[in-house]
């Protein structure tokens, strides 16, 4: 079985145990995801989700408007708020004073924008463009490296690996299905191997059974 194989297989599974495959992160608005992205860095997504509410009722053009200490103050509970508010802030200016108040879609264009990454800039282009998107987030690497779709640890690598074997329309969803199985079962210090519905084709499953088998 070839890896685009397996990795079909993997998509069709995923999606029959995560048929709903909505980003984890609350938003209403093409800013607010932005922005709700990235405080995500180094930070869960129910703690950004506790901190968003009060930042989204300010306007695209009062966050342009506020001085850094003002997010800072909104925003100080989620890891390197200091960083952070400052990006938003200035993130905030330039989408207004270069993107009409719109989040762009070119890649290029996004990866112009402050503290916007590749990680950041594929969720993006996914969930508000319907783009094919790999988000090489902390989970889509681990698990994609545990079932043997890759061989890297680096996001960029892993990326480009599966954008050669994951189906284009499949991308985006797979990589929040990830997110929902790395939280539920393939978890980081102890995976549930034994509730893995994935084990015929994961190298990890293969790995545990013959050595189980000696």
């Amino acid at each position: 079985m070839t890896k685009k194989q397996r990795a079909a297989i993997i998509v069709e599974r995923l999606a029959e145990v995560y048929p709903d495959n909505l980003c984890s992160l609350d938003y209403q608005t093409d800013w607010q995801l932005l922005f709700a992205a990235r405080l995500s860095a180094q930070c869960t997504d129910a703690r950004v989700n506790i901190i968003t509410p009060m930042l989204f009722k300010l306007s695209l053009q009062d966050i342009a408007d506020s001085d850094v200490e003002t997010i800072e103050a909104i925003v100080k509970s989620c890891g390197f708020y200091r960083a952070k508010a400052r990006d938003i802030v200035l993130c905030a200016q330039q989408l207004l004073a270069v993107h009409g108040g719109k989040v762009p879609q070119d890649m290029n264009k996004l990866l112009a924008l402050p503290g916007v990454g590749r990680k950041t800039a594929n969720l993006l282009r996914g969930d508000l463009f319907g783009l094919p998107a790999i988000v090489a987030d902390t989970h889509c690497i681990r698990i994609s490296n545990r079932i043997g779709l890759t061989t890297s640890t680096n996001p960029a690598i892993v990326e480009a690996q599966l954008i050669k074997i994951v189906a284009s329309a499949e991308q985006n969803d797979l990589c929040h299905r990830f997110v929902l199985f790395g939280r539920e079962t393939c978890k980081a210090p102890k995976p549930r191997c034994e509730l893995c519905p994935l084990q015929d084709v994961c190298k990890l499953c293969t790995v545990k059974r013959k050595v189980q088998s000696k």
